[in-house]
């Protein structure tokens, strides 16, 4: 038998190993796969009208929510059970004085309402996206994902998947001091 066919195996596994080795170290160098780049980085907010999950009578548009100041956008809902694990660490971050604006996405109106009602309402403002248009204009893939939108409407950073201390410590929170700072 010939001995340069027992490297085969070898050399399949090499190639193999070979592309999940870079995206370890890639993920480790700090290009987290939740860190989703978005077309829409850099831009406004899409146009928009969409109902108060609260009160279905009162719409609002993209530029009621712009006042100077910096924001969050929390695309979340009922039925998603990550949204639930980030819930608690958004209400910290609303007494904290982060303005969120959630965005009930693809839910029932009723069932969202109770679950705030029983777990705390950390939202300034809480539209409801009932079709998931705007969610499909944002390029959500679901819920939960969080926007950072500046003073100006625009947006700077996506993250898809739970809000918690550590990614906000390491890649929101300071990006949510410029934009305030900017905004003083």
């Amino acid at each position: 038998m010939n001995r340069k066919v027992l490297f085969i195996p070898l050399i399949l596994f090499v190639l193999m190993v070979t592309p999940l080795l870079w995206q370890l170290v890639r993920n480790a160098n700090g290009d987290h796969p939740t860190n989703l780049e978005s077309a829409l980085i850099g831009q406004s907010m899409p146009a928009f009208r969409l109902e108060s999950l609260f009160r279905p009578s009162k719409i609002h548009d993209q530029a009621s929510l712009i006042d100077g100041k910096p924001f969050l956008l929390n695309i979340w809902a009922t039925w998603c059970p990550t949204c639930q694990m980030e819930h608690k660490y958004l209400n910290k971050l609303s007494t904290q004085g982060v303005r969120i604006i959630g965005m009930n996405y693809k839910d029932d109106r009723q069932k969202a309402i109770v679950w705030l009602n029983e777990l705390g309402n950390p939202y300034s403002l809480n539209l409801f996206d009932g079709n998931g248009m705007l969610g499909l204009e944002l390029g959500a893939y679901g819920a939960p994902e969080t926007f950072l939108i500046d003073g100006n409407g625009i947006i700077r950073f996506r993250y898809t998947g739970e809000l918690n201390d550590q990614i906000w410590q390491q890649t929101m929170k300071p990006l949510w001091e410029k934009y305030i700072k900017e905004s003083i």
